[in-house]
Parts: structure tokens; sequence; C-alpha cells
């Protein structure tokens, strides 16, 4: 700390003594530990960068004016090359600025690490600047960014193992392995002592493998999928809430309230009612526009409220109706995305919001996100959750449930809600979305 602290002052020569010191009682060869090498690697860095600008100083204003006089003169020192120039204002205030990015990107304020990157590149870029933007891009699972940004990274450095490492992991993230095992493949040669680097390989070996067997039997796992509940036995010692008419089961208020009051005490409902309410669901948002056209109900004291992502935090969701009103149709909602994933109790969020919207069609509004996904749901949790649940039948029925999910909203012609943010291309219309097939996994390109 004191050394890269006086690097940015003009005692280079006790900045040098000072990691020389540091160094010699920490030598990096034998360092096994990930962090420990990089801090180290870096250092060495910083003790060259700290020579150079010692050597930049020292260059005299005239060469042949300071020159040693006589034949056995050495040479006058030449110009000191570029990269060992003293850095412009414009690069000691980019490398302000990565400062302050990456505490805001360790802080977990990942939007804010994004745009005090861009404001450093835009006066100064570096493959760092790329790569540290990757990387929080990927915290906001913005992989398509994460990996142009590690490519861009790339452009500047081509031997930028970090940048190969931010855009193996975005190309992981799409479950693109076959790509992503290229990168890691770089990575491990560039770092062959790097566990971490080692360890990402075989994972991403494991899930190529995987991923090539999944394919073999696509025909079986991706035909169209249903589930028929007529058939499913409540057992009788199930003392959860249950749908009065077997032959044409209607989802009440009654039953959500009571299902919600079973969740609190952490217990699921039967399969067989799961089923129902799912193949309804299918049903009703088959019916509905790509993009929805929502009305506030009239009354400044009944507002339209939008909701941002649940991940699986059930309670959390509880305490936005305690405190804001149980949805109806007087008192509308709309959760933008991103219902499941991440939390404990996935399937009781995702459970309630569909209760509620069975119930008020109109009352509580549906966007999809990102996370309503075969893949996402594959790697961030919820697919395992509903197996350890339920089954695995049903946790496919929600995959053809979400793939039904509206894709964005328009309330009052005035507000564009969307999980996903503005598309990249430009003059697109509502009428552009609503023609769009959404009842598909999230494509790699174009408006979805």
């Amino acid at each position: 700390a004191s050394a890269l602290i006086r690097f940015h002052f003009p005692s280079f020569q006790t900045s040098i003594t000072t990691l020389t010191r540091h160094l010699a009682l920490n030598p990096v060869t034998t360092v096994p530990n990930r962090v420990s090498y990089y801090i180290k690697k870096g250092l060495l860095a910083v003790a060259a960068s700290c020579r150079r600008k010692r050597a930049h100083r020292a260059v005299p204003t005239s060469p042949m004016a300071s020159a040693p006089e006589g034949p056995t003169a050495s040479p006058p020192p030449p110009p000191a090359p570029s990269p060992g120039a003293a850095p412009s204002k414009a690069a000691e205030q980019a490398d302000a600025l990565k400062a302050e990015g990456n505490e805001k990107l360790k802080s977990g304020h990942y939007q804010e690490a994004i745009e005090v990157y861009t404001k450093a590149i835009e006066l100064h870029e570096t493959a760092v600047l790329y790569a540290n933007r990757s990387m929080a891009q990927a915290k906001l699972e913005a992989y398509g960014s994460a990996i142009k940004d590690a490519e861009l990274a790339l452009e500047i450095d081509p031997d930028y193992t970090k940048a190969y490492y931010r855009r193996a992991s975005g190309l992981f993230a799409l479950s693109k392995y076959k790509l992503a095992l290229k990168d890691f493949k770089k990575v491990a040669r560039l770092e062959p002592k790097d566990k971490m680097a080692r360890l990402r390989l075989a994972e991403c070996e494991k899930a190529a493998k995987a991923q090539a067997f999944a394919l073999a039997i696509e025909s079986e796992e991706t035909a169209p999928f249903s589930m028929d509940p007529s058939g499913m036995v409540v057992e009788p010692g199930y003392d959860g809430p249950k749908l009065a008419d077997e032959e044409n089961p209607v989802v009440t208020i009654e039953f959500v309230r009571e299902m919600v009051e079973r969740f609190k005490d952490q217990k699921m409902i039967h399969r067989k009612y799961v089923a129902v309410m799912l193949n309804q669901m299918i049903d009703l948002l088959s019916e509905l526009p790509n993009c929805l056209d929502l009305k506030c109900p009239g009354d400044d004291d009944e507002p339209l409220t939008v909701c941002g992502d649940v991940h699986g935090q059930f309670y959390d969701l509880l305490n936005i109706f305690a405190t804001n009103g149980e949805p109806s149709e007087q008192r509308p909602y709309l959760f933008n995305g991103d219902f499941v994933d991440r939390g404990s109790f996935s399937l009781e969020v995702i459970l309630t919001l569909f209760g509620y919207k069975l119930v008020y069609p109109t009352g509580l509004n549906l966007t999809r996100g990102n996370h309503e996904s075969k893949n996402m749901n594959k790697i961030y949790g919820f697919e395992g959750e509903v197996k350890h649940k339920l089954d695995m039948n049903t946790a496919r029925l929600f995959t053809v449930a979400f793939c039904k999910l509206p894709l964005c909203a328009v309330i009052e012609k005035k507000v564009f809600v969307v999980h996903g943010g503005l598309a990249s291309e430009d003059n697109v219309t509502v009428a552009d979305i609503n023609k769009l097939n959404r009842d598909r996994e999230p494509p790699d390109s174009g408006l979805m």
C-alpha cells in the first residue's frame, strides 16, 4: 500500500525500495495462492513502471549538451520509449477513475462501476479497463456486453490473460461451452499454476460433454411437453389447500391465500395443484400479446405498481404486498421479470404470482426476464429447486410456461417497461415487438 501510494508522487526511488523489499520477502515463484500471485505480479509491473518514470525524468532535454566529453565517453541515453513516458493527464484521470470503478465493483455497485469505467475508457483506452468493465457487465448478467468488452481488451493486448478469462466466463454463462473451452485452455496455457483456471477448464469440459450428450437425445427432450393432472392422486395425508372441483378446478383467492400461508410454514402444495395452475397459466398467457397494453385503475389513490427482480425472495414479496396492498383489479401490479433463481424460495414466489394472476388476470401482470429461461434455471438454481421440492416433469412444465410470458409492457401509452433494456437496433416499434415469436428460448441475436 505504501509503495502504491508513493507511486503517484515524485518519490519513485522510495517506491522502488519498498517494492523491492516486499518482493525479496515474498518471491512470486514460491507463492501458490492465486490472489497473492496476482497482487505480486501487479507489484512487479508497478515497480517496472516506477523505473521507467525515473528513467524518463533522468533523460536530459538535450542529450548532446549533457553528453560526457572525451573519446571514451558513453553514448547519451536514448529517449525513453513510449511505454515508459510519463502518463498524460488523460491517462492519470483514467487511472483515478479505474480505482473508483474498482471500489464500486468490490462494493457491488455494478452499474455505477460500468459508468465509471466507461468514462475512463473515453479518456484513455486500456485492456485492463475493458476487462474490468467486462467483469461488471457479467455481474449484471449482461453476458453479451461482457464478451464484447473482453474482445475489445484482446484487441489492445492479445496476450491479456484476464480478457480471455472474462470472455470464457461470458460464453460459459450463455452455454456456449465449445467456444468457452478454447479460451479457458488459453488461460490455462498462459497461467499454468492458476488453480482456478484449471478448475474452470475442467468444469467447462464437463459441461461441453453433457451438452453434446443432451443434443444427441434432443428429439426426446424437446418434444412438446405437457402434464395431465387428472390422473394424479392426492394422498389422504395431504393437509394443504385443495381445489374444490376436481373435474373443472378453478383457482380462487381463498386457495391462493391458503397456499401462501402454507408457504410461510415452508410447506409445498400438492404437485397436482401445481400442474393445474401451470396448465391454466399456459392457456392464459398464450392469449396475451408480446407487449402488454396496461392502464392505471383511474383513481390517484390506486396506482399501478411496477416491481423489479424478486429472485426467489418469498418473504420480500410478502412484505411488498403487506406494505403496498394485496394484488387485485383495483390495485394492479406489474412484475418485470426475474421471479426465480438465486433465492431459496423461487418456487413459492412464482406459484404465488401465478396464483394471483389466475384470480386477477388484469390485477397482476408479468413480463419475462432473462431468468425465465432453461439455461439460466439450470445454472442459477430454479430447476434444481423444483426437482427437489416436486419433480423434473414439473420443472419442464415451468419451462413451457416461461416461454409464454409477454416480453414487455406499455403503461398508459407513455411508459415502456422491459426487463432486458432497449433494443440495440434503431427505430424499433411496439408493432415490431408484437410480431416476434416469443414461444422459445431467448435467441443469441435479434430483438428478443
